[in-house]
């Protein structure tokens, strides 16, 4: 079962000064969709970021 966005995407003025990060992590969406707007694929942003799931990069896509 898929968690819910609100689940995965997190924002908390704690970490990354409240930018909105994958939970569990300090990666941000705003990272996730540069880097697939500069053309990586989804592959190679889990082969980069090993604590990212493919779950993750969709939630940042519809974040």
């Amino acid at each position: 079962m898929q968690k819910p966005l609100k689940q995965i995407v997190i924002s908390d003025p704690k970490v990354m000064m409240g930018k909105p990060v994958i939970a569990g992590t300090r990666i941000t969406v705003e990272l996730i969709l540069e880097k697939l707007a500069a053309g990586e694929t989804p592959e190679q942003i889990l082969e980069s970021h090993p604590r990212l799931t493919r779950e993750a990069i969709q939630a940042a896509l519809a974040f």
